[in-house]
């Protein structure tokens, strides 16, 4: 069999100068380096295969007198001696070389098409590093030779996707998996949003199920939240709606307007931020970040707490008041800012979310991804809510810690600072979300009185009945005891010269370890027991 060559030092020329000039940008900028070291050590590139498919090499030969045509499509004779019905090379071409001429030959070319015109060159090209070479600098190379220009602008290199065990996947280990079904297993978004969490750049993506179920939850709950907003609109007796462009929606406070409700403020302040750094993180090709951003803020900010402070002001037949709207926009807000990273949830409930309004885009694709927009900002808004959140957040945990089963309890804030007004503003808020009914004083608290939690900015003390505060003491020193104990025989283990001598170093930095552990519980026991 013929075996055909292209001569790929011609090639490599123009190829090199597109990206010592700029025309083309990888990043991250390091596989410049490894792109350079191909191209000018590059040798002639042997494009023949013997493979069972592929675009047949268009050339025919002739069994009489050995000449060999090159031909769009099939001579009828040989155009040297005459001979009838020249046979086709068996071979066919490298996949490689097919798939350089991917950027223009899907567009239509040889043919002047309108695709062509318009889509060539392409914006970016994102890849795996394993074919920079193979595939990138082809294309680069094919692209200035057949269309005169670059075939694309930017190419981002990503890592490989990798095992558990961080091996290479291959269908000879037995350690690949078909996406598909893992997809019908977890579902298409989890699967996506959990590659792109991994897709730091100089680290590889490491496949895992645990975290595949982990976002497979996190799919979850946004649709239950989605459930929750939905049953609450119909008890409320309004459609499903959300704006085109939600920050248009927001209720300005100005004279004569209802006052905006401190949880709209801030979801639109923090929502507004977040469109900030992801828009940010995208130019920069930081997709991870992207995913970490609103994997938290959605979450941990938009369901845990806005969605459980708004409860309070969800009303049957009340229709679609203020509140609701500010709602239904930052939601529609939310879904627009994750729909690169969950494109089927998000369309969705995209779609029944604005199945009301008129002249909207078709697709959530289509319509406006959020950017900063400086009037959104709430700083005020989010100092607050942030101060609202440890107040909550340290009457459930002296909850948590001293066992505090009843519904309700009491207590009393003590503050010096704004703390007292933010508490009085959104008692209800506290009340409901922390199940404590607190009584407000300025100053400072005294050293006794029940279960006690300090910050710099309030002291929250729980008024915990006489019984149960002793029972929970007694309990306490027990314990308070036994990690005293515990620690004594580690603190023994360490000052004994013999056993430091004969045993492994790990064996030592482990107790090592475990005395801080010890020392940390005692410390905190104890100020728990301060607080009694």
């Amino acid at each position: 069999s013929t075996q055909w060559f292209v001569r790929t030092e011609p090639l490599a020329a123009p190829a090199i100068e597109a990206v010592e000039s700029g025309r083309i940008e990888i990043i991250p900028e390091r596989w410049r380096k490894v792109y350079f070291e191909w191209m000018y050590n590059i040798r002639d590139w042997c494009i023949s295969r013997q493979l069972w498919w592929g675009h047949r090499i268009p050339a025919w030969h002739c069994a009489n007198c050995h000449e060999v045509m090159v031909a769009r499509e099939a001579p009828p004779s040989c155009t040297r001696c005459g001979a009838p019905a020249p046979e086709q090379d068996p071979d066919v071409l490298d996949t490689w070389f097919s798939s350089a001429l991917w950027p223009f030959s899907t567009l239509g070319w040889p043919d002047q098409t309108r695709d062509l015109s318009v889509f060539y060159p392409t914006s970016l090209l994102i890849t795996g590093f394993d074919i920079l070479f193979f595939w990138v600098a082809r294309m680069i190379m094919m692209g200035l030779e057949f269309m005169g220009d670059v075939p694309f602008r930017q190419v981002y290199i990503h890592a490989l996707v990798r095992d558990a065990e961080k091996q290479k996947m291959s269908k000879t280990k037995g350690n690949s998996v078909d996406p598909l079904d893992v997809a019908d297993t977890y579902g298409t978004d989890a699967v996506r949003f959990a590659l792109v969490v991994g897709a730091a750049p100089g680290t590889d993506v490491i496949f895992s199920e645990e975290r595949l179920a982990g976002y497979q939850a996190f799919a979850n709950k946004i649709w239950n939240a989605a459930r929750f907003i939905f049953l609450n609109l119909e008890k409320a007796g309004a459609e499903p709606w959300a704006p085109e462009d939600a920050p248009n929606f927001l209720p300005q406070a100005s004279a004569g307007a209802l006052e905006v409700p401190l949880e709209d403020r801030w979801i639109f302040s923090r929502l507004n931020s977040v469109a900030e750094d992801a828009n940010r993180a995208i130019e920069q090709f930081r997709y991870h970040e992207v995913a970490h951003l609103l994997y938290h803020f959605i979450w941990h900010e938009f369901c845990d707490w806005y969605l459980e402070m708004k409860k309070l002001r969800f009303r049957e037949a009340s229709g679609l008041t203020p509140e609701w709207r500010n709602l239904l926009a930052a939601f529609d807000r939310m879904l627009r800012l994750l729909h690169p990273l969950m494109p089927f949830l998000t369309e969705e409930l995209w779609q029944r979310l604005t199945a009301k309004v008129e002249g909207r885009p078709k697709s959530i694709a289509l319509a406006i991804y959020p950017q900063y927009n400086v009037h959104l900002s709430d700083l005020v808004a989010e100092q607050q809510v942030s101060v609202l959140q440890a107040i909550i957040t340290s009457a459930r945990n002296l909850r948590a810690e001293m066992k505090l089963d009843q519904k309700e309890i009491e207590g009393t804030l003590y503050s010096r600072g704004a703390a007292l007004e933010i508490a009085r503003r959104n008692h209800d808020v506290i009340r409901k979300l922390a199940g404590v009914k607190l009584e407000m004083i300025g100053g400072a608290a005294p050293q006794n009185g029940g279960a006690r939690a300090a910050t710099a900015e309030f002291d929250l003390l729980l008024r915990v009945p006489a019984a149960e505060l002793e029972a929970r003491r007694q309990k306490l020193v027990k314990e308070l005891a036994q990690l005293q104990k515990a620690r004594q025989s580690s603190s023994r283990q360490l000052e004994n010269e013999e056993f430091l001598k004969k045993a492994p170093p790990a064996v030592v930095e482990s107790i090592r370890q475990k005395l801080a552990q010890y020392d940390a519980q005692i410390a905190k026991l104890g100020e728990t027991l301060d607080g009694l």
